[in-house]
């Protein structure tokens, strides 16, 4: 899977360094700062390109005495640097969108530019949808963010074609500083969601997706010795997922019983991320007579009171650390 995680984003490196050569060859054709805004885009996409084919390597790398956990949290450091460069990119479009505004300058060759821009924009957005398809099929962050970010370059492109054509057919060369500083501020808020994920990701926030897929796994393999699951946290490294809770199972099992009925509890969730691994650290808990009423086991040799109904696990009794019922 790392191979191919890896030739994905070498493919997306070599693409977005060629784009680049072409959006600059654009602005030096037509001086246009909305092209030369499009451009210094197009280097952070070389950058963060750069960045993310070593994030994929490290992630790869298997766990070690100094990483228990192996190395996938790397990947939110990537799309971190990436939003964090994208962020200085939307700062220096407006900048130079401000400049352009009080002194500004003769545009020329506009229909090459064009042409120029309109095949980069073409050339994106192919590489953008593969990205996303694969970072989402290969469950990479890394490479659905790097998709993320050339899906908004194909966005603000979009919009500067529209603005040379206008600009074009009317010569209205005022349009040129406008269009850069609406394409700076898309940018800005690109680069604002990143690093949002990338310290939600560093700072294990909880990721309630997973959680609830967990929970609808366990749910549809509930068996009746599993009387109730509680103080369940999920972690990501990469494409993997670290996962601890609470299952309380009969207290009069023996040790090797209650071993038997985590491991299909680890078995049943695994099966159900394909593209990633899950380690289970589960704590078992002895029942007690509360737990009576939700409890499935018919044969209970200890029951103490009648079961009166199961109690259907959902995240408002999954997350905390109680027993269903306390």
């Amino acid at each position: 899977m790392q191979r191919r995680e890896l030739r994905v984003i070498l493919i997306s490196l070599i693409v977005s360094f060629i784009l680049t050569g072409i959006k600059f060859a654009a602005w030096f054709l037509t001086h246009s700062v909305a092209i030369l805004s499009d451009a210094l885009e197009s280097i952070i996409n070389v950058v963060a390109g750069g960045f993310a084919c070593y994030s994929v390597y490290l992630t790869g790398k298997p766990k070690d005495e100094n990483h228990p956990y192996g190395h996938g949290k790397i990947e939110f450091f990537s799309i971190g640097f990436e939003g964090a460069m994208i962020f200085i990119a939307g700062c220096l479009i407006l900048f130079k969108a401000g400049q352009f505004f009080f002194v500004p300058s003769q545009l020329e060759k506009i229909d090459k530019g064009l042409w120029l821009i309109a095949a980069t924009t073409a050339a994106n957005l192919l590489l953008g949808m593969f990205l996303l398809r694969e970072g989402k099929k290969l469950s990479s962050l890394t490479i659905s963010g790097n998709g993320k970010h050339i899906m908004t370059d194909v966005y603000s492109s979009g919009a500067l074609i529209a603005a040379l054509l206008l600009i074009h057919f009317t010569g209205w060369s005022w349009v040129d500083p406008l269009v850069s500083a609406l394409m700076g501020i898309l940018i800005l808020r690109q680069g604002y969601q990143l690093l949002r994920k990338s310290i939600s990701g560093l700072m294990d926030e909880t990721d309630m997706q997973v959680v609830e897929k967990v929970i609808e796994v366990m749910s549809v393999h509930r068996r009746p010795k599993w009387i109730d699951v509680h103080n369940m946290r999920v972690q990501q490294y990469g494409n993997n997922y670290h996962i601890d809770c609470h299952l309380t199972l009969p207290y009069y099992l023996e040790l090797s019983e209650a071993h038997d009925e985590l491991k299909v509890i680890e078995q049943v969730v695994n099966k159900s991320f394909t593209s990633g691994d899950v380690e289970f650290f589960i704590h078992t808990d002895p029942c007690i007579p509360a737990c009576c009423h939700y409890c499935q086991l018919a044969d209970c040799p200890v029951r103490q009171h009648e079961f009166t109904g199961l109690i259907p696990w959902r995240e408002e009794n999954v997350l905390p650390n109680r027993k269903h019922g306390e």
